[in-house]
Protein backbone atom coordinates (compact mmCIF):
# COMPACT_ATOMS: atom_id res chain seq x y z
CA UNK A 1 0.00 0.00 0.00
CA UNK A 2 1.23 3.35 -1.34
CA UNK A 3 1.13 6.21 1.69
CA UNK A 4 1.18 9.98 0.96
CA UNK A 5 3.47 12.43 2.91
CA UNK A 6 3.91 16.17 1.50
CA UNK A 7 7.49 16.25 2.79
CA UNK A 8 8.41 19.92 2.71
CA UNK A 9 6.63 22.64 0.12
CA UNK A 10 8.45 25.60 0.77
CA UNK A 11 6.52 28.98 0.12
CA UNK A 12 9.67 30.83 -1.25
CA UNK A 13 13.01 29.81 -2.30
CA UNK A 14 16.37 29.61 -0.59
CA UNK A 15 18.21 32.22 -0.51
CA UNK A 16 20.52 32.31 -4.04
CA UNK A 17 18.16 30.06 -5.97
CA UNK A 18 16.33 30.14 -8.89
CA UNK A 19 13.65 28.16 -10.43
CA UNK A 20 14.01 26.19 -13.45
CA UNK A 21 11.12 23.63 -15.19
CA UNK A 22 12.37 20.10 -14.44
CA UNK A 23 15.03 18.61 -12.98
CA UNK A 24 18.65 18.52 -14.93
CA UNK A 25 19.41 15.35 -16.37
CA UNK A 26 23.09 13.86 -15.47
CA UNK A 27 24.77 13.29 -19.26
CA UNK A 28 22.37 15.03 -20.60
CA UNK A 29 21.41 18.79 -19.71
CA UNK A 30 23.81 18.40 -16.67
CA UNK A 31 27.40 17.84 -17.35
CA UNK A 32 28.94 14.63 -15.65
CA UNK A 33 31.91 14.98 -13.59
CA UNK A 34 34.66 12.97 -14.26
CA UNK A 35 32.55 10.05 -15.08
CA UNK A 36 29.81 8.71 -17.26
CA UNK A 37 26.46 8.07 -15.90
CA UNK A 38 26.38 4.05 -14.95
CA UNK A 39 25.07 1.46 -17.03
CA UNK A 40 23.25 -0.56 -14.28
CA UNK A 41 21.51 -3.83 -15.19
CA UNK A 42 18.43 -4.70 -12.52
CA UNK A 43 18.61 -8.18 -12.89
CA UNK A 44 22.05 -7.45 -11.15
CA UNK A 45 21.93 -4.77 -9.04
CA UNK A 46 21.78 -4.87 -5.51
CA UNK A 47 21.53 -2.51 -2.54
CA UNK A 48 24.16 -3.65 0.57
CA UNK A 49 22.88 -2.12 3.93
CA UNK A 50 25.93 -2.80 6.08
CA UNK A 51 28.11 -1.46 8.83
CA UNK A 52 27.22 -1.30 12.29
CA UNK A 53 24.32 -3.16 12.41
CA UNK A 54 22.21 -5.79 14.15
CA UNK A 55 21.36 -7.30 10.61
CA UNK A 56 23.42 -6.67 7.49
CA UNK A 57 20.79 -7.27 4.31
CA UNK A 58 21.81 -7.04 0.67
CA UNK A 59 18.09 -6.28 -1.23
CA UNK A 60 17.61 -6.80 -5.06
CA UNK A 61 15.23 -4.95 -6.57
CA UNK A 62 12.20 -7.24 -6.38
CA UNK A 63 13.05 -7.37 -2.90
CA UNK A 64 13.47 -3.35 -2.96
CA UNK A 65 10.02 -3.13 -5.27
CA UNK A 66 8.55 -5.39 -2.32
CA UNK A 67 9.10 -2.78 1.03
CA UNK A 68 6.51 -0.47 1.69
CA UNK A 69 6.11 2.51 -0.69
CA UNK A 70 5.50 6.58 0.08
CA UNK A 71 4.65 9.21 -2.53
CA UNK A 72 6.28 12.64 -1.52
CA UNK A 73 6.11 16.30 -3.20
CA UNK A 74 8.80 18.49 -2.45
CA UNK A 75 11.55 20.84 -3.43
CA UNK A 76 14.80 20.18 -5.31
CA UNK A 77 17.68 22.75 -4.61
CA UNK A 78 20.90 21.75 -6.55
CA UNK A 79 24.24 23.69 -5.21
CA UNK A 80 24.95 25.49 -8.27
CA UNK A 81 22.09 27.75 -8.04
CA UNK A 82 18.71 26.38 -9.52
CA UNK A 83 15.52 24.91 -7.82
CA UNK A 84 12.91 22.71 -9.37
CA UNK A 85 9.37 23.16 -7.21
CA UNK A 86 6.93 20.16 -6.38
CA UNK A 87 8.91 17.43 -7.53
CA UNK A 88 6.60 13.90 -6.74
CA UNK A 89 8.56 11.16 -5.47
CA UNK A 90 8.08 7.61 -4.86
CA UNK A 91 10.16 5.45 -3.05
CA UNK A 92 10.85 4.11 0.71
CA UNK A 93 11.04 5.73 3.72
CA UNK A 94 14.49 5.77 4.84
CA UNK A 95 13.37 4.85 8.72
CA UNK A 96 11.99 1.59 6.77
CA UNK A 97 15.89 0.88 5.42
CA UNK A 98 16.90 1.80 9.02
CA UNK A 99 14.51 -0.89 10.42
CA UNK A 100 15.52 -3.65 8.72
CA UNK A 101 19.10 -3.16 9.49
CA UNK A 102 18.67 -2.28 13.02
CA UNK A 103 21.40 0.14 13.58
CA UNK A 104 23.56 -0.35 16.29
CA UNK A 105 22.83 2.36 19.20
CA UNK A 106 26.78 3.88 18.06
CA UNK A 107 25.81 4.07 14.39
CA UNK A 108 25.31 8.11 14.48
CA UNK A 109 26.24 8.46 10.70
CA UNK A 110 25.55 6.81 7.05
CA UNK A 111 27.17 6.78 4.10
CA UNK A 112 26.08 6.25 0.60
CA UNK A 113 28.04 4.51 -1.82
CA UNK A 114 27.16 4.68 -5.27
CA UNK A 115 27.62 2.95 -8.76
CA UNK A 116 29.76 5.60 -10.25
CA UNK A 117 31.84 5.65 -7.36
CA UNK A 118 30.36 8.85 -6.06
CA UNK A 119 29.93 8.58 -1.67
CA UNK A 120 28.13 11.38 0.90
CA UNK A 121 27.40 10.75 4.61
CA UNK A 122 24.67 11.95 6.57
CA UNK A 123 23.59 12.42 10.44
CA UNK A 124 21.79 9.06 10.99
CA UNK A 125 18.96 11.58 13.05
CA UNK A 126 18.78 13.78 9.70
CA UNK A 127 17.87 11.05 7.13
CA UNK A 128 15.15 9.97 10.14
CA UNK A 129 13.18 13.35 9.40
CA UNK A 130 9.91 13.80 7.12
CA UNK A 131 9.96 13.40 3.44
CA UNK A 132 13.72 11.82 3.21
CA UNK A 133 13.44 8.62 1.35
CA UNK A 134 15.30 6.16 -1.60
CA UNK A 135 13.34 7.24 -4.35
CA UNK A 136 12.50 4.78 -7.55
CA UNK A 137 9.89 7.35 -8.81
CA UNK A 138 9.86 10.63 -9.53
CA UNK A 139 6.39 12.22 -10.92
CA UNK A 140 4.72 8.88 -11.71
CA UNK A 141 7.52 7.37 -13.77
CA UNK A 142 10.78 5.14 -12.84
CA UNK A 143 13.67 7.21 -12.73
CA UNK A 144 15.77 7.23 -15.64
CA UNK A 145 19.77 7.03 -16.10
CA UNK A 146 20.30 10.57 -15.86
CA UNK A 147 18.39 11.29 -12.28
CA UNK A 148 19.65 8.55 -10.93
CA UNK A 149 18.13 4.98 -11.58
CA UNK A 150 17.70 2.69 -10.26
CA UNK A 151 17.17 4.17 -6.60
CA UNK A 152 18.78 7.87 -4.99
CA UNK A 153 18.34 9.45 -1.86
CA UNK A 154 16.01 12.74 -1.74
CA UNK A 155 16.82 14.84 1.31
CA UNK A 156 14.42 17.70 0.58
CA UNK A 157 16.34 20.33 3.04
CA UNK A 158 19.69 19.81 1.66
CA UNK A 159 21.80 20.71 -1.54
CA UNK A 160 21.12 18.31 -4.50
CA UNK A 161 24.53 16.51 -3.89
CA UNK A 162 23.50 14.98 -0.42
CA UNK A 163 20.81 13.51 -2.63
CA UNK A 164 22.91 10.68 -3.89
CA UNK A 165 22.55 8.82 -7.09
CA UNK A 166 22.84 5.12 -8.46
CA UNK A 167 22.74 3.97 -4.79
CA UNK A 168 24.32 0.31 -4.05
CA UNK A 169 25.50 0.57 -0.70
CA UNK A 170 24.21 2.08 2.79
CA UNK A 171 27.02 1.56 5.62
CA UNK A 172 26.17 2.95 8.98
CA UNK A 173 28.88 3.71 11.12
CA UNK A 174 29.81 5.86 14.59
CA UNK A 175 32.05 8.28 12.69
CA UNK A 176 31.65 10.60 9.83
CA UNK A 177 33.38 9.90 6.48
CA UNK A 178 33.61 13.11 4.11
CA UNK A 179 32.19 13.04 0.79
CA UNK A 180 33.11 13.29 -2.77
CA UNK A 181 32.24 17.05 -2.98
CA UNK A 182 33.22 17.90 0.79
CA UNK A 183 36.25 16.56 0.54
CA UNK A 184 36.55 19.39 -2.35
CA UNK A 185 35.24 22.24 -0.21
CA UNK A 186 31.48 22.14 -0.26
CA UNK A 187 29.79 21.67 2.90
CA UNK A 188 29.21 18.79 4.86
CA UNK A 189 26.12 20.25 6.61
CA UNK A 190 24.86 21.88 3.45
CA UNK A 191 21.35 23.34 4.56
CA UNK A 192 19.28 25.01 2.16
CA UNK A 193 18.07 27.29 4.08
CA UNK A 194 21.15 28.52 5.27
CA UNK A 195 23.28 29.14 2.66
CA UNK A 196 25.49 26.65 3.70
CA UNK A 197 27.21 25.87 0.12
CA UNK A 198 31.42 25.55 1.16
CA UNK A 199 33.24 24.80 3.92
CA UNK A 200 34.59 27.21 5.90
Amino acid sequence: MTKKNQGRRSKSLPPGQSTVEQLLKWGRNHPTIGVPVPKIDLDKWNLLIDGQVDQQVTLSWNDLSRLPNIRSTSDFHCVEGWSVLGLKWEGILFETIANLAKPEKTAKYVTFECADGYSTSLPLKELLREGVLLAYKLNGKYLEEGTGAPLRLVVPDKYAYKSAMWITRIKFSSKKEVGYWESRGYSDTADVWTNDRFSE
